[in-house]
């Protein structure tokens, strides 16, 4: 490794495969099929492969090789300019929402519409409102709907119909029962985007992490491959991002043909082609930075006070204080021993074990 013209590669990470414990749940079958049925242009050609650039080793006097993550990036893929991948850039859906949301104030302004009752709860100096969503554990119901309202959004306010067949509704059909073609020249309602999201979800017992990082494959697949979300694809890439989301996230991770169980009309071949197409058109990249995840949380919920989603507040009580207060102590000791161990140079490999969280017992 010291020689100056070699470099370290690694194979890109592949996502966790797991099975589920567990038969998943038929009753959910009907609403799955009512979905499909009561929701979905053109079909470009996949983008062709990016060749790595050419190295020149004969240029300048030390011969120094470019680092791989300076060629494994396209160059007409601006890195810093995108959202899944940078925690500095902007979230596309939230730019989106932002010309709904300026109408709708802009309305409500000159028709002299009065907000009305305000629901949303205020802390005061005697009492402190907290609601039961953060960003390690967010609130599984609020969060599906906010990820389904910027699905909404990508859809109402795109750029172009820019599609693959892969992700056509029309070549590739959820559901045996034939979709008139009417359909697909109407955007979905938020209503229906929350049904198919919210009926996956509890079949496959997913969490509302999987469904913040769903967002960022989405996003991520929409800009690597430079198509857009629209009628006649939104289901076929939700579910493909939600497939990959779950076995990236977690553990024992919903297997496809699972899910061909919730959606009894997709073939398992179909499911393992979509997924295959997904990864290759994300470049096989599904790391998703921490940082990158605490930004797309708070922009989900920028979106929901932007379109009323109220989050389920409650007073903080003595009792939840001290339970915040000792998951804070846990919390700085842990990093107090991360940052302790930092320091040390060296380790002995018989005391090489991680740090583990002990419950917290209150008195």
């Amino acid at each position: 490794m010291g020689n100056t013209l070699s470099c370290c590669l690694s194979p890109n990470a592949s996502p966790k495969l797991g099975r589920r414990k567990g038969p998943v749940e038929p009753d959910y079958e009907s609403e799955v099929c009512e979905a499909a049925a009561g929701d979905a242009v053109a079909v470009a050609s996949a983008p062709a492969a990016v060749e790595p650039a050419e190295l020149d080793y004969g240029a300048g006097e030390g011969h120094h090789l470019q680092h791989i993550s300076d060629r494994e990036m396209p160059e007409d893929l601006a890195f810093e300019s995108n959202p899944s991948d940078h925690p500095r850039a902007s979230t596309i859906f939230l730019s989106k929402s932002q010309t709904d949301v300026r109408e709708k104030r802009k309305s409500n302004h000159l028709n002299h519409v009065s907000p009305g009752q305000l629901t949303k709860k205020y802390s005061s100096c005697s009492t402190i409102f907290l609601d039961d969503s953060t960003v390690s554990q967010p609130n599984l119901r609020t969060t599906i709907k906010c990820v389904t309202l910027a699905i909404y959004y990508h859809i109402k306010n795109r750029d172009a119909d820019r599609s693959l067949d892969i992700f056509d509704e029309r070549s590739h059909p959820l559901t045996r029962e034939k979709v008139p073609e009417e359909y697909f020249k109407h955007d979905p309602e938020h209503k229906f985007i929350y049904r198919f999201v919210r009926t996956l979800f509890s079949a496959a017992q997913l969490t509302a992490e999987c469904a913040i990082v769903t967002l960022v494959y989405l996003e991520r697949l929409l800009t690597y491959a430079e198509i857009d979300i629209c009628p006649t694809n939104w289901k076929r890439i939700v579910l493909g991002a939600i497939l990959l989301a779950s076995k990236v996230w977690d553990d024992q991770a919903v297997w496809n043909v699972d899910y061909c169980q919730i959606l009894k009309d997709i073939t398992v071949e179909d499911m393992n082609e979509m997924e295959r197409h997904f990864l290759e058109l994300l470049q096989f990249n599904i790391n998703v930075p921490s940082s990158v995840y605490a930004k797309y949380y708070f922009d989900l919920r920028s979106l929901a006070d932007d379109n009323n989603v109220n989050f389920l507040f409650a007073p903080l009580s003595k009792e939840r204080a001290q339970n915040l207060e000792a998951i804070s102590r846990l919390c700085e000791d842990k990093y107090k021993d991360l940052c302790r161990a930092a320091m040390r140079r060296s380790f002995s490999a018989d005391n090489f074990i991680g740090i583990q969280r002990s419950n917290a017992i209150l008195s």
